[in-house]
């Protein structure tokens, strides 16, 4: 297939492609650079089915050409992280709710299937868990900037079913739970890989809160085996998945097991959630996901353990100190 990743030189859009690529497909991407990198992409630049646009995807122009080119559209452009969700929620928003619009606008254009890459972040504060894919929302009040990222990206969802009913448009939602793994930066709050940044630094490693949020981690390569395997099967379409895995532990343990794991002498230190981010911040205080949907539809198990998902980071901070 002739295939274009919208973010793709970021952290999962540049393993997503490498793995299209492996499998004999055309890759494209598009990716204006505010959290990716082409260091992501430099090893795939010589690749002869391989081709890269700098720029947004708002520039019509531009995403019209590459739209019309392409036989199906992995859209994973969005603001990431919830330090950069916090301190620049007017980007949030615009890059989320505007990015995702002119794609399935194009996608509508030209007929073209489309993944849209949506986050665990929509379930909010509910308690019932796991997060089944039909479960209620529960969000913090609009005050709060931390529920504008769910929010755009409920916005998103809704966009997108939108088309598929009323325009017959193919498309299918993945809801990504924590996907981890090596080029992943910490720079915007991901917590493995800035902790396993501070252990192998000896810096103090930061928990934000008390440490007792539960959290489920999955290895990029497990969530790419998955967008693939929804996006080629002709069942998924008009559908919602999880995407992640039910290995959970708390925060304070992670820092734990990263700490053994690195052999750091790195103290652990608890950060209050205003001090961290802003005054009011809330947080999710679990997040698994129910996985038998997409189990039932294309096989999907995790195949990478919390283990070898910090063994694989661990030695790409060694491998890159450069690395932040």
């Amino acid at each position: 297939m002739r295939v274009l990743i919208t973010g793709g030189a970021g952290f999962i859009g540049s393993h997503l492609a490498e793995a299209l690529l492996e499998r004999g497909d055309s890759v494209y991407v598009i990716d204006d650079l505010s959290t990716g990198s082409l260091d992501n992409i430099a090893h795939l630049r010589s690749h002869p089915n391989f081709g890269v646009a700098v720029e947004t995807i708002l520039n019509e122009t531009v995403m019209d050409r590459l739209v019309s080119e392409c036989d199906v559209i992995f859209h994973l452009a969005a603001a990431v992280g919830v330090e950069l969700i916090v301190h620049d929620p007017v980007g949030t928003i615009e890059t989320n709710i505007l990015g995702t619009h002119a794609v399935l606008k194009l996608a509508n254009r030209y007929l073209r299937r489309v993944l849209i890459a949506s986050t665990s972040e929509i379930y909010g504060k509910s308690n019932k868990v796991p997060f089944a894919e039909d479960d209620d929302r529960i969000l913090g009040p609009t005050s709060r900037s931390r529920w504008s990222y769910a929010d755009s990206k409920a916005i998103d969802e809704y966009l997108a079913f939108a088309y598929h009913k009323q325009k017959n448009l193919q498309v299918t939602v993945a809801r990504l739970f924590n996907t981890v793994g090596p080029r992943q930066t910490g720079r915007w709050g991901m917590v493995i890989p800035r902790m396993v940044r501070q252990a192998l630094t000896g810096q103090p490693l930061t928990v934000y809160g008390d440490g007792q949020q539960i959290r489920s981690f999955t290895f990029v390569k497990d969530t790419v085996r998955a967008l693939m395997g929804l996006m080629d099967s002709p069942n998924t379409v008009g559908e919602i998945y999880n995407v992640g895995s039910q290995n959970s532990i708390s925060i304070a343990d992670l820092a734990k097991r990263i700490k053994e794991m690195t052999g750091s002498n790195s103290e652990i230190v608890f950060i209050p959630y205003e001090e961290a981010y802003e005054k009011g911040f809330e947080d999710m205080r679990v997040r698994i996901p129910d996985l038998s949907k997409i189990h039932a539809a294309i096989g999907y198990e995790p195949a990478y353990t919390l283990d070898d998902i910090l063994r694989e980071v661990i030695n790409y901070f060694k491998e890159h100190p450069e690395a932040v």
